[in-house]
């Protein structure tokens, strides 16, 4: 435990922020695992689902909490499976 209240107040700004961007990773997670689960389904609201993964990815991009090309790598991904589902 710190003793000095700059360290103390910075363990808990550190809690408070691993805690908003666990949530909004498991947000972006979640957008991804529905739209893939669409993909399997054969559901009919794919293109709105790929649109929120999308945005998901995105805003976790930019806060910082994935790297730009493995948000760019995810999204390639995603509309790679689209494309290949909406084709059969």
């Amino acid at each position: 435990m710190p003793n000095i209240e700059s360290a103390i107040k910075r363990v808990r700004t550190t809690e408070k922020t691993n805690t908003l961007n666990s949530s909004q990773k498991a947000s972006m997670r979640t957008a991804i695992k529905n739209f893939e689960k669409a993909i399997e389904t054969g559901a009919d609201n794919v293109a709105d689902l790929q649109k929120t993964a999308n945005k998901a990815i995105d805003m976790a991009e930019s806060k910082g909490l994935i790297h730009k090309n493995k948000a760019a790598r995810d999204k390639s991904r995603l509309h790679a499976k689209m494309m290949t589902a909406t084709n059969k």
